[in-house]
Order: C-alpha cells, then structure tokens, then sequence
C-alpha cells in the first residue's frame, strides 16, 4: 500500500481528484468504480472543476457504484443515486446511461446481485475503485463479521453503521437498515483502489488499516493483498500511523 498523506481535507481531495483523474486520462473510456458519503464530496467537486476547466473528460468513462440502500428509490434524497447525480454526474459530461447503482428497490435482490457482478465482468472490470473508510473497518457495506462474501449480496447494516448514517436522514428510524453491496471479492478485483479518509476520527481505522492483521473483523484489511492500493489521508486521520 502507498500511503499518501495530505496537509487537510481539502488537499486530500485534491490529490484523490487528480489520482483519478489521471486513469481516465490514461485511458478515456475507463471503468471507475465510485463510493458516496461525506469524505469523496469535495473529490467530486474538484473532478468537476477539471472537467470544467477540459482537464479531464468523462464523455467514454463507465461507473460502477458500491452500494445501495434497500428500500430506496434513485428519487429518494438519501439513495445512493440520487447522492450521485447531484455530487457527480449532473455536473460531468459523462453519459448517464453508462453509470450503474444497484437496484435497491429490485423485485429479485439476488438475481440484481447476480446481474450487477456480470456487468462488472462484461466491461472488462473495474480500472480504479474509490473507497472511503468505516469507523468499524467496513469498504462498502460490507460490515466486520466472521465471514465476507465475494460478490454483491444483500447485507445487514450494523448498528454503528446506521448510528453513523443517522446524520443524512430526519431520524435514526428512517435509516435504511439493509443495503445491496459489491462485495469484498469484486472490490479486490479492480485493477487499482484509491482509499480516502479525513479525520481524527478515522485515525485509529488507518493504524489497523495499515498496521493490523488482516482479518474480516475489519474488512478493509484485505485491501493489504491488493498490490496497486492508495491511501490518502489527511494529517488527523494519519496521527498514529506517522
């Protein structure tokens, strides 16, 4: 893992933007594999800066999004969809037919599931996948448990996720408690993972990140058997590991 640590969230998400940016300027139709929540906001909006200013072109790029909540629709403020459009893809000339979320409202859960990973395998895979950080470990939604599944599956949210993501709703019982997720094996696949985190809060997940054992008690583990993994961080989130 290389390890890159920025002076703030701001300059993090600068050197994430331009890390990715430069895969899609390395190749132009590039499969980018993207995350939603706080930390990758200010990413995005300096990739739309960039591509504002013709420094970056989104026009061939396809995107293949982690997660969804269960019971959401792409309308729903707080999906993942939603988030995207309005942090992204409104703002980007890229074709919008070419960006997937799953399904969080599909009849058939498992059969979305089945369908997601084979589209990830008809494009060739994924060229790089940006991932932020849980508190407890989880990359995506997949949560700290005794086993970890390979392919995009239906998960249970952990209480601490849902706690966390209490914030974005009007109350805690609003949080979805079940989401669709690409699961760990298909994150492993991508040709390179650009990990992000910002925080004091964070700190602690990074020194296991980077120093613990690997262990499926903190998923983000795996990542150490990634041979092409970046992690940029900002000074708080890297004050045990420096």
């Amino acid at each position: 893992m290389k390890l890159v640590v920025a002076k703030d969230y701001e300059e993090m998400s600068k050197l994430a933007a331009q890390e990715m940016a430069n895969v899609v300027q390395n190749k132009p139709e590039a499969v980018l594999g993207l995350a939603t929540g706080g930390t990758p906001v200010a990413m995005y909006k300096e990739l739309i800066k960039m591509n504002k200013e013709g420094q970056v072109d989104f026009s061939k790029v396809t995107s293949i999004n982690l997660d969804e909540y269960v019971g959401l629709s792409g309308n729903h403020d707080q999906s993942y969809r939603y988030f995207m459009n309005t942090n992204l893809f409104n703002h980007i000339n890229i074709d919008k037919t070419k960006t997937f979320v799953p399904n969080g409202l599909a009849e058939d859960i498992e059969k979305e599931c089945k369908e997601y990973d084979e589209r990830i395998a008809n494009l060739g895979g994924i060229d790089c996948q940006l991932l932020g950080i849980g508190n407890n470990g989880h990359v995506g939604f997949n949560e700290p448990n005794e086993e970890l599944s390979l392919g995009t599956h239906l998960t249970s949210l952990k209480e601490d996720t849902i706690k966390a993501n209490a914030r974005f709703f009007n109350s805690i019982d609003e949080v979805p408690t079940q989401a669709v997720t690409m699961g760990l094996g298909g994150i492993m696949k991508a040709k390179k993972i650009i990990l992000i985190a910002s925080g004091e809060g964070k700190a602690e997940i990074i020194e296991k990140l980077l120093k613990g054992k690997i262990t499926t008690q903190v998923p983000a583990s795996m990542l150490q058997m990634h041979n092409n993994v970046v992690v940029i961080v900002d000074e708080a989130a890297a004050k045990l590991v420096i």
